[in-house]
């Protein structure tokens, strides 16, 4: 890696280091175009600062970035951090979004690209924000552009940043009303690709293949500027697109590339559809940003035959926290690692550290922890205990001192007071062999509070049923723990970064969580219906109707159970409720049972309607 020098402490000192070096080597790649060299960018940098000093901008000033992913973007990221904080921002945000964003940034100045249209044009037109055009040279290396617009203004800006001047800022993507604004210094930059690149032995030869957005830190760190820091290069691609990332892989030759895990399993799901073996250069996959289930994490490592590498990070760690180890290093599935870059502890709610094997929240500290977040007290107050920045995360550290989450705090399904850590299930449906993604989430419960549901993309091919998967989880999962609800859906609703927004899933499938009313058609059907209307205390019941989702629980259904039995004097199960959740899956069993006890020898059936020889129809 580059020997770092006496400015490395931020982002143009990491460059200039690692340019004059190796001035030659390509820093921005992307599929058709010419590479970037190290002393090109660092001359495309350089023209880029001497622009927005002449517009009056420097450190401490906020200039906002919308533009497409891709390798302007790329360059543009790194060459406005060199000189003031750049605020890149979700392209596709509507104007409200873009109003509200602008405003919270204070922002000096907002670069979009020339020809686009977008809506972050007017709100800086009324707000009095200055708008720069970027303008790209796709004759030149890829990444290549210049700055027009803005007037030229005497002074300067106030010079060019130090280490703790910040250098990006990004607004978390959490479960408040009002996202957080995260400001990262440039020493918290550099630190942490430092972090990186270190983890993953990245050296010159390395070329990252990024399929993140850049208005994300994963891929504005994970990907990028951690390949920059050990001299590597990174290829810079539209986004993700499954029918192009074989051709990318090849062409211009990656090594590595870093996903979140939905990511990781459409491109498994693509490699299925592919014939032969699978051609690539790579030496490691890297997953992040999100938990990787370990059936993925399994898949991934046989198909590519390299190490799949799970870390752990967040945009108020500049990324990085934890990490599985390369080869002959110890990596373990299921797990986030070992701590890579800052200190990582799990504290309990009253702020005391805790030892191996117990769980509390997973706390943090170190160069590449932010120190807050801006004009947010509140936030800020909650925050940190003793020096530790709390994630928000629930898990615990294991003997050999890695860390395994078990989920979001703010995740937990309260079902009644148990807690339900929705990875335990996600990672239960995943072993099912039909089904390709799987999350659960939490849904609101007329009596627990909150009950388990389950969001399901079965693998292209494959079927499944409701009950054979709830089957599926109850052999792996306690009951309270199995979702009550199953819906199968051709994708599951993601946010702009391809993560899945678990808290919204509830409110996104609303429409699919609807149960249409089918009215009994049997004896046995209303009873068993009368019976639950009794116990839940609930409207009509119909046959698709879930005794759980009505407000049933494990008591109620002891209660329901022994009714129904001695209504038709058969035994049923303890746990057949839980194993036919549905008024139709439950009504089938006790008539069959009730059909067992005819055909074994006659004898008065009081809730049979009808003849005696078997259940009666119409309700």
């Amino acid at each position: 890696m580059p020997t770092e020098g006496p400015d490395s402490g931020t982002v143009r000192g990491l460059l200039d280091g690692v340019a004059r070096g190796n001035p030659g080597a390509p820093a921005i790649l992307a599929p058709g175009r010419t590479p970037l060299s190290f002393g090109a960018l660092a001359a495309l940098v350089d023209r880029t600062v001497a622009f927005l000093a002449g517009r009056g901008l420097g450190r401490g000033d906020r200039v906002a970035v919308v533009l497409r992913n891709g390798p302007e973007m790329a360059a543009a990221f790194l060459s406005i951090a060199s000189r003031a904080g750049c605020a890149p921002l979700n392209p596709d945000y509507r104007e409200a979004e873009f109003g509200f964003y602008l405003a919270d940034l204070r922002a000096a100045a907002l670069v979009v690209e020339r020809g686009v249209d977008s809506p972050a044009r007017a709100v800086a037109a009324r707000s009095g924000i200055p708008v720069i055009e970027l303008v790209a040279d796709r004759s030149a290396g890829a990444g290549t552009f210049g700055l027009v617009g803005g007037d030229a203004v005497a002074g300067g800006g106030l010079g060019s940043p130090r280490p703790g001047d910040t250098a990006l800022l990004l607004h978390t993507s959490g479960t408040t009303s009002r996202p957080k604004l995260v400001p990262l210094s440039q020493a918290n930059l550099c630190a942490s690709a430092r972090h990186i690149a270190r983890t993953l032995a990245l050296v010159p030869g390395d070329r990252c293949l990024n399929l993140m957005p850049l208005f994300h830190i994963h891929g504005l760190i994970g990907a990028a500027l951690s390949s920059w820091s050990a001299g590597a290069g990174v290829v810079c691609t539209p986004g993700w697109d499954p029918d192009r990332f074989f051709d990318w892989l090849g062409d211009p030759g990656a090594t590595w590339y870093t996903a979140v895990p939905t990511i990781h399993q459409s491109v498994l799901a693509a490699a299925r559809q592919r014939a032969g073996p699978l051609v690539h250069g790579l030496r490691l996959v890297r997953s992040s940003s999100a938990a990787l289930p370990p059936a993925v994490w399994h898949e991934l490592e046989r198909v590519f035959g390299v190490p799949a590498i799970e870390s752990y990070g967040m945009t108020e760690a500049t990324h990085q926290m934890c990490s599985n180890a390369l080869p002959p290093g110890v990596r373990k599935p299921g797990s986030v690692g070992l701590p890579a870059g800052p200190e990582v502890a799990v504290m309990d709610a009253a702020g005391l550290l805790l030892g191996p094997n117990a769980t509390g929240e997973l706390v943090i500290r170190g160069p590449n922890v932010t120190s807050g977040y801006e004009g947010n007290p509140e936030a800020n107050a909650t925050a940190y205990t003793g020096g530790w920045f709390r994630t928000g995360d629930q898990g615990y550290r294991d003997d050999d001192g890695y860390f395994f989450l078990t989920g979001r705090l703010k995740e937990l399904i309260n079902r009644g007071g148990e807690k339900v850590a929705p990875r335990e299930v996600d990672e239960a449906m995943l072993c099912h062999p039909a089904v390709a993604q799987a999350v659960a989430f939490a849904v609101p419960h007329p009596r627990l509070g909150e009950d388990v549901a389950a969001a399901v993309v079965l693998r292209p091919g494959a079927a499944a049923t409701e009950r054979e998967l709830r089957q599926f989880c109850l052999g792996r999962l306690a009951p309270q723990k199995a979702p009550s609800r199953f819906l199968f859906v051709d994708a599951i609703p993601k946010g702009p970064t391809g993560k899945v927004q678990r808290i919204g899933l509830s409110k996104a499938l609303a429409a699919q969580l609807e149960v249409p009313h089918v009215p009994p058609a049997t004896a046995i059907g209303g009873a068993i219906a009368a019976v639950w209307q009794e116990l839940l205390q609930c409207g009509r019941v119909g046959l698709r109707d879930n005794f759980f989702a009505l407000g049933g629980d494990s008591l109620l259904a002891t209660r329901a159970l022994s009714r129904v039995a001695a209504m038709f004097e058969v035994e049923l199960p303890i746990g057949s409720l839980f194993r036919g959740p549905t008024l139709e899956e439950h009504e089938l069993l006790v008539e069959s049972l009730v059909l067992d006890a005819i055909e074994e020898g006659p004898g008065e059936n009081p809730g049979l309607a009808g003849d005696g020889r078997g259940p009666a129809r119409g309700a």
